[in-house]
């Protein structure tokens, strides 16, 4: 039976509101900003520095990571909140079925049988569309902060986990909400969390 669904996605392809609606159609929790509050626990962090460098690669180069770490320095700030978030992910995944969204945690959990992992994504235009409306985006250039964005997940799935964040190989899913749209995406996922079980 699949008792865990992980959520990766796209800035802006509404990734996080279909991981809401699934687990509210299948009446189970969904962990997003409560593993914000989590980690921050746990890290000493403030919500708003997890909220920004929990899925996102810290501005430094990996040679002066190694160099640092080499040299017995202490853990980076970064590390300290990966460690976090990793506990956070495994101890809610233990108390039973639920959604998780982001925080990479479709690697942390890759050794369960009862995950299923989606990946959402959608056309640079439909997420710029979708920024705009839905979030209220007023920036004059919102693909390049889409593009920032992504680029900034990526590098820190690549860091932290040494596999290719949203390729199709990596996940049991991937959907375009773009051309599905939210509701379709939520269907098709509850679907397929029900015939498992």
């Amino acid at each position: 039976m699949t008792k865990i669904i992980t959520i990766s996605r796209q800035f802006g392809s509404g990734g996080r509101t279909i991981g809401k609606e699934v687990a509210k159609e299948l009446g189970i929790p969904c962990y997003d900003s409560e593993l914000i509050e989590k980690v921050a626990e746990d890290s000493g962090f403030a919500h708003e520095y997890i909220r920004e460098h929990g899925e996102y690669a810290a501005q430094t180069h990996w040679l002066g990571r190694a160099l640092n770490s080499g040299a017995g320095l202490r853990e980076s700030n970064q590390d300290i909140i990966w460690n976090a978030q990793r506990k956070a992910v495994i101890e809610v995944s233990k108390k039973g079925p639920c959604v998780i969204v982001g925080r990479c945690a479709d690697y942390i959990l890759r050794h369960k049988a009862d995950l299923l992992t989606v990946f959402i994504h959608a056309s640079l235009e439909k997420r710029e569309e979708r920024i705009v409306q839905v979030y209220g985006e007023s920036d004059e250039m919102p693909a390049k902060r889409l593009r920032d964005k992504d680029k900034r997940r990526a590098s820190y799935y690549k860091f932290y986990t040494d596999i290719e964040w949203g390729l199709a190989k990596n996940y049991d899913l991937c959907l375009d909400s773009g051309k599905f749209g939210i509701d379709k995406c939520v269907e098709i996922i509850k679907s397929l969390y029900e015939s498992k079980e």
